[in-house]
């Protein structure tokens, strides 16, 4: 996914087994309780392989099975699926209309990078991931719920090495091209984090610094949820947490680490500000970042989607910012709301 600008996309819209090098590797396996018995299973990277190995120097190879070892790859349980065989299920929906659509009677999604439907299954099992992550902070049932339905994901079908959540038509696209934009679960989950600022505010990003929020919390999200995901399924994380999309962006990088954007860029406001969404929004995202470190991912994470539902289409940096200092201070009381306000400040955004 190269680091191009929401909107110009959407302007542009409108205008088989394993090979033996994974199987002779032994992938990690990593299950839990799932939705029927017995349970689906799928196999996909853990996170991406860059942020597992710590190996900056691993490069696309023309879709290559051998270019990524086989320890990057874990078996997961796949959960919510509805029986029909196909990457189907209650909050994600896997469309294909190019290439095999991933299908199995067994329930075994097996499949390496080098086979389209690898990214089928990467694509399934992050979106719901990151649906049952936020389901498990209390969104849904403590809390207003979050993009709660069958989100429609498309692989391979843009013909460009770019993504993007399309709010008018509800479904999520994934490029191709160098690494294949679905083939990093972080890429995956910043796109749904769009979908989730879509679902919560109607039109959200309608002005420079909403967009700029916008890109921040999609990063934000890839993070956290993919943190969740290695701490949840004993993955290793050999890499910054806070670079994002690692295995995505050595395509189009040239120095080690290899990032999209990070969470720890130290930019401020108003000086930092580039007039671009993808730029600005790492300062918005280092402060989410910082109020994750300060209180902890679970009640820091409830914080920053919570606050989200009180943000206008077109909100500034400073009254987003106050919006979430403010839902701190209701749900947790006056020292997490300090923390988070300290947090903004030193982003000069408050």
């Amino acid at each position: 996914m190269s680091p191009r600008t929401r909107s110009a996309i959407l302007a542009a819209v409108a205008a088989a087994a394993l090979a033996a090098s994974v199987a002779t590797a032994g992938p990690a396996t990593a299950t839990r309780p799932g939705n029927a018995s017995p349970a689906s299973t799928g196999l996909v990277f853990q996170v991406n392989p860059v942020q597992s190995s710590g190996d900056q120097g691993l490069t696309d190879q023309m879709d290559s099975a051998a270019a990524v070892p086989g320890s990057a790859y874990a078996t997961v349980t796949l959960h919510n699926l509805d029986g029909s065989g196909y990457l189907r299920g209650t909050w994600a929906n896997v469309l294909a209309e190019t290439g095999t659509p991933a299908y199995s009677p067994t329930g075994v999604f097996s499949y390496n990078r080098n086979d389209d439907r690898f990214e089928q299954v990467m694509a399934y099992y992050y979106v719901d991931a990151a649906q049952r992550y936020l389901q498990g902070l209390g969104f849904g049932s403590e809390l207003g719920a979050v993009n709660a339905e069958s989100q429609d994901v498309r692989t391979n079908q843009w013909g460009a090495d770019n993504s993007f959540s399309w709010d008018k038509h509800d479904v999520i696209r994934f490029g191709k091209g160098g690494v294949d934009d679905a083939e990093d679960g972080e890429v995956i989950v910043h796109e749904y984090g769009h979908a989730v600022h879509d679902a919560q505010v109607p039109g959200f990003g309608s002005s420079l610094e909403a967009g700029s929020i916008g890109e921040a919390f999609g990063d934000y999200l890839a993070v956290t949820v993919g943190l969740h995901e290695a701490g949840a399924n004993g993955w290793q994380v050999n890499a910054a947490p806070t670079c994002v999309a690692d295995w995505d962006a050595t395509s189009y990088t040239s120095t080690a680490p290899h990032c999209l954007r990070t969470l720890a860029e130290n930019k401020h406001y108003p000086e930092d500000v580039r007039g671009e969404v993808h730029a600005d929004g790492e300062i918005w995202s280092q402060a989410l970042w910082t109020i994750r470190e300060s209180l902890g991912a679970t009640v820091a994470d409830r914080i920053i989607v919570n606050a989200q539902f009180g943000f206008a289409p077109d909100t500034t940096f400073a009254a987003a910012a106050t919006t979430t200092v403010a839902t701190a201070a209701k749900m947790y009381g006056a020292r997490p709301a300090a923390a988070v306000r300290a947090a903004f400040e030193a982003r000069g955004i408050l």
